[in-house]
C-alpha cells in the first residue's frame, strides 16, 4: 500500500496560499467585514442560572437617540413541538434551537440571550441594553449530572423533545436520552476475569478556547428578498439551514459567506447570533455586526460536556480482556443533545472485546447548551477506559503497550455499535509507540528533591465524519487552476485539497489557486467538522481533477488531430502514446484553450463515505512537585494514524495542537461555578489554558496505515490527538505517586489535596 513518499505532490510541505495575508493582518475575519451603514448589535443575557420570564419592558431602550432596533423572542415565530433535522440528518427539537438564540418563557443558564439592540455604536447599543427591564422569578439551578439526577432536583424541562423515543422511567427527570451498547455476556465475562479493574471519574465542563469569538454581520436588502450574512463559522451551509429555519424564510433567500476563522475545534458549528443579526437587520433596515466578547464565548456558547464516567475491566491471567461495563453520564447543558453516543460507542474503540455492556445518558443542566469539541464525548469515556487499562497492566505486570497489543482491534473487529473496522492502524500505532525510542530510554531525573516523576501511556480513537463537498476548478491561460471549494479552511485544508487536486495532473500545487467559496457560488458542502474538509473536500478534488484530464485529453487530441485514446496527461505534460515526439507542457496547453474550443472547467460531486477514523497513542514523562501539588511536563511524543499524511506538516500541527488542549483539559481548565449557577471565572484571566510555559515541544509522530476508503489513502487528523493526552498524564501521575486523581482537572489544588489525604 501506497505512503506519502509514494507520491509526487502528496506529502509534501507547500506553503498554504492563505499565510502571508495571515501574518501580515490582511485576512479578513467575521469582525472585519465593515459594510457602509453597518449599526452594531449587542445581546442582553441573564443574570440567572434558571428563571421564569414574566416580563420584558423595552420602550425605554427603544427611545433612546441613536438605537434603531430592539428585539425579543416575540419577534421570532413562534416554534412548536416540531422536529428539526440539521444537515447531517441530526434529529432535535426546533423551539430548543429557536430558545437557545432567544430565551422565550424561560433562561436556563447565566448567559442566556433575552434581548437584542442594534444602534449607531457598540456603547450606545450596551446604554441601551441598560434600559431594557427583565422581570424574572428565579429558581433553583442545577450545574452538574448530580445535582441535576438528585429526587429533588428541578425539572428542566417539561416532556423534553429529543427526536427519539424516550424511556418512560425517566418522565419528570432531567435524564433526557439514554443510549445502549451490548454484546455477549459480560456476568460470564467478569466470572472468567482473573483480575477486574474499576474506574470511576469527575470531568468539569470545559471550552475550546480558538482564538476568534464569534462574529456576524447580517444585511436584509430593502425589499426583503434576500439575507446576506458575513460570519466566521465552520459551516456556512449549516448557518444557512439554522437561519433559514429559525426565521422560517426559504434558503434560497439566504447567502452566506465565509470569512477567514480563527478556530473553531467544533465550537463554531451552530449558529448562536447569526438569527440575532438577521433580526435586527430587517427591523432597522440596516447592516447590522454582532461580536462576542470572550465572557460572552464562555458563557453562552456551546462548551463541551461535563460528567461522570465509570469502567470496568477484566482480564484473564495472561492479559486477554474478558468483559467490559461503561457507564457514562454527559452534561448536554440547557437543552438536549449531549454527544452521548460518540462516547458510548467510542469508549473501548481501540479493542476488541468478547463482552461489552454501554451505557449512556443525556442530562440537561443550567450551562450553557454543549457543543462539539474535537471528538466529542470520546476524550470523556477514554479517561476512565485507558485508565483501567493502565490498572490492569499494573495487577498484571505486563507491559502496557503489549497488553494493548493482545486485545487490539484490527479489520474485521466489530465496534459496540455493531459496525465492522475495514483497514484500521492501531496495531501499527501501538508497535510505533514500542519502537520510539522515548518508550525504551529511562524516565528524567525529578527538578529537585520535592519532586516526583512518572511516565504514562495512553491510547485513543477518533471515527471522524463523513460528508458532501463540491469542487469546480477551471484552467487559467499562463498555467495555473482556480480551484473553488465549499470546506471553510481549517488548519490549511486549501492547501491539502490544492495537494490532492495537482497530484492528479501532475502540477506544482503552487499552480492551484483555492478559494473557499459563499453558499450561491458553489454547491452544498458539508461543514468543516469531524476531521471530514481534507477528505472529503480533497476526494472531490481529485474528482474534479480526473474531470479536468479527461478534458485536456480531448482538447489535445483535437489539437494534434490524433485519438483520443493515443493521448495521456501526466506529470503537467500532455504525451502522445503513439509518438514519443509529441509533447506540450500544461502552460503552453493552457495558453492555447480558449482558441481552440473554449475554457476547461471540471467539477467534482461526492458524498464521501469511507472515512475509517484514526487512533493516536502518547507517551508522557511529568514530574509533580509533592509540596504543592504541580505538575511538569518534562517529556512528550504523541503518535497518530493518518492514513496518508497528505500535508505532514499540517498533520503534525493537529496532532500537536490537539495534544496540547488534552493537556489543558487534564490539568488546568474548569468552568467554575457558584452556588446560583453562575460562571465565575468568564475570562482567559481566569479561565486557565495551557501557554507555552506549560508545555514541552511536543515530538509528533506520524503514523502512516492507508485508508483504502479515500483515493489517497488518507484519514482524517482533526480530532484522535486529544483524546489519550487525559489518560496518558492521569497514568503518568498515578506512576509518580501511587495515587489516582478521580476528577479533572488534576490541578495543583486537586492533587494536593489527594496527595495529603493519602498515605504517601
Amino acid at each position: 500500500m501506497k505512503k506519502s513518499r509514494d507520491f509526487k505532490y502528496i506529502g509534501q510541505r507547500p506553503l498554504r496560499p492563505d499565510g502571508i495575508e495571515k501574518v501580515t493582518g490582511k485576512a479578513l475575519y467575521g469582525a472585519d467585514i465593515n459594510l457602509p451603514g453597518t449599526i452594531h448589535g449587542k445581546i442582553l443575557r441573564s443574570p440567572h442560572a434558571h428563571a421564569r420570564i414574566l416580563s420584558i419592558d423595552t420602550d425605554k431602550a427603544k427611545r433612546l437617540p441613536g438605537v434603531h432596533a430592539v428585539i425579543t423572542s416575540k419577534d421570532l415565530i413562534k416554534k412548536h413541538d416540531q422536529l428539526y433535522k440539521d444537515l447531517e440528518g441530526t434529529l432535535s427539537s426546533l423551539r430548543y434551537l429557536s430558545n437557545n438564540v432567544l430565551a422565550e418563557d424561560k433562561v436556563l443558564y447565566v448567559g442566556h440571550a433575552v434581548a437584542a439592540v442594534a444602534a449607531n455604536s457598540p456603547y450606545v447599543a450596551l446604554e441601551a441594553l441598560s434600559l431594557v427591564k427583565v422581570e424574572y422569578e428565579v429558581l433553583r439551578a442545577v450545574t452538574d449530572v448530580q445535582s441535576s439526577m438528585d429526587n429533588d432536583a428541578p425539572i428542566l424541562l417539561k416532556n423534553p423533545i429529543t427526536g427519539s423515543p424516550r424511556d418512560d422511567k425517566f418522565k419528570n427527570t432531567n435524564i433526557v436520552g439514554r443510549c445502549e451498547f451490548s454484546s455477549g455476556d459480560v456476568q460470564l465475562g467478569f466470572s472468567q476475569a482473573a483480575v477486574v479493574v474499576e474506574t470511576e471519574y469527575k470531568m468539569n465542563t470545559v471550552h475550546q478556547g480558538y482564538i476568534e469569538p464569534q462574529s456576524a454581520t447580517a444585511s436584509w436588502s430593502k425589499d426583503d428578498r434576500q439575507l446576506k450574512i458575513w460570519c466566521s463559522n465552520q459551516g456556512h451551509f449549516s448557518v444557512r439551514h439554522e437561519v433559514s429555519a429559525i426565521l422560517e424564510i426559504p434558503v434560497s433567500q439566504i447567502k452566506v459567506i465565509p470569512m477567514e476563522i480563527g478556530g473553531g475545534f467544533g465550537g463554531k458549528i451552530t449558529a448562536h447570533i447569526e438569527p440575532v443579526a438577521a433580526l435586527l437587520s430587517r427591523k432597522s433596515g440596516k447592516p447590522v455586526k454582532i461580536s462576542l466578547d470572550r465572557s460572552e464565548v464562555l458563557q453562552s456558547t456551546g462548551p463541551t460536556s461535563g460528567g461522570i464516567v465509570k469502567a470496568k475491566i477484566g482480564a484473564t491471567k495472561e492479559g486477554k480482556f474478558t468483559a467490559v461495563t461503561c457507564d457514562i453520564y454527559l452534561e448536554a447543558g440547557a437543552y438536549p443533545g449531549s454527544f452521548i453516543e460518540n462516547a458510548c460507542n467510542t469508549a473501548f474503540a481501540p479493542y476488541e472485546l468478547p463482552n461489552l455492556h454501554i451505557t449512556g445518558y443525556d442530562i440537561v443542566t443550567n450551562k450553557p447548551k454543549t457543543g462539539a469539541y474535537r471528538a466529542p464525548g470520546t476524550p470523556n469515556s477514554a479517561l476512565a477506559v485507558e485508565t483501567a487499562v493502565d490498572e490492569i497492566s499494573r495487577k498484571l505486570k505486563i507491559d502496557p503497550v503489549d497488553l494493548r497489543l493482545k486485545n487490539a482491534a484490527d479489520k474485521g473487529t466489530r465496534k459496540a455499535d455493531g459496525t465492522i473496522y475495514p483497514h484500521i492502524g492501531m496495531i501499527q500505532t501501538a508497535q510505533s509507540v514500542l519502537e520510539h525510542r522515548h518508550y525504551s530510554e529511562s524516565l528524567p531525573k525529578a527538578s529537585s528533591k520535592s519532586f516526583k516523576v512518572g511516565r504514562g501511556i495512553a491510547f485513543g480513537y477518533s471515527g471522524n465524519i463523513n460528508g458532501a463537498a463540491t469542487i469546480v476548478a477551471h484552467v487559467v491561460s499562463g498555467g495555473t487552476v482556480s480551484l473553488i471549494m465549499g470546506s471553510v479552511d481549517i488548519g490549511g485544508t486549501r492547501i491539502s485539497i490544492a495537494q490532492q487536486f495537482a497530484e492528479v495532473l501532475g502540477i506544482n500545487p503552487d499552480l492551484v489557486n483555492p478559494t473557499v467559496a459563499d453558499t450561491d457560488s458553489i454547491g452544498y458542502t458539508s461543514a468543516s467538522a469531524g476531521s471530514s474538509a481534507s477528505h472529503k473536500s480533497g476526494w472531490a478534488a481529485y474528482e474534479c481533477a480526473l474531470d479536468i484530464k479527461d478534458q485536456l485529453e480531448a482538447r489535445v487530441s483535437k489539437i494534434w488531430d490524433v485519438p483520443k485514446k493515443t493521448v495521456v496527461f501526466e506529470n503537467g505534460h500532455a504525451k502522445s502514446t503513439a509518438n514519443s515526439e509529441l509533447t506540450m507542457p500544461f502552460k503552453e496547453l493552457s495558453s492555447l484553450l480558449d482558441d481552440t474550443g473554449g475554457p476547461i472547467t471540471g467539477r467534482g460531486n461526492v458524498t464521501a463515505a469511507g472515512c475509517a477514523g484514526s487512533f493516536s497513542a502518547n507517551i508522557v514523562d511529568l514530574e509533580i512537585d509533592m509540596e504543592t501539588g504541580k505538575v511538569n511536563i518534562l517529556r512528550y511524543t504523541a503518535f497518530q494514524d493518518a492514513g496518508t499524511a497528505i500535508h505532514p506538516s499540517y498533520v503534525e500541527g493537529q496532532i500537536q495542537g490537539g495534544t496540547v488542549q488534552g493537556i489543558g483539559w487534564a490539568l488546568h481548565e474548569e468552568y467554575v461555578f457558584n452556588e446560583q449557577g453562575a460562571m465565575t471565572n468568564p475570562s482567559l484571566l481566569d479561565y486557565r489554558m495551557p501557554t507555552s510555559w506549560d508545555v514541552p515541544m511536543i515530538d509528533a509522530q506520524i503514523v502512516e496505515s492507508y485508508n483504502p476508503g479515500h483515493p489517497y489513502g488518507a484519514r482524517g487528523v482533526g480530532e484522535a490527538s486529544i483524546v489519550p493526552p487525559l489518560p496518558a498524564i492521569s497514568n503518568a501521575i498515578n506512576d509518580a505517586i501511587d495515587c489516582r486523581i478521580p476528577l479533572l482537572p488534576m490541578s495543583p489544588t486537586n492533587i494536593y489535596k489527594f496527595i495529603a489525604n493519602s498515605d504517601h
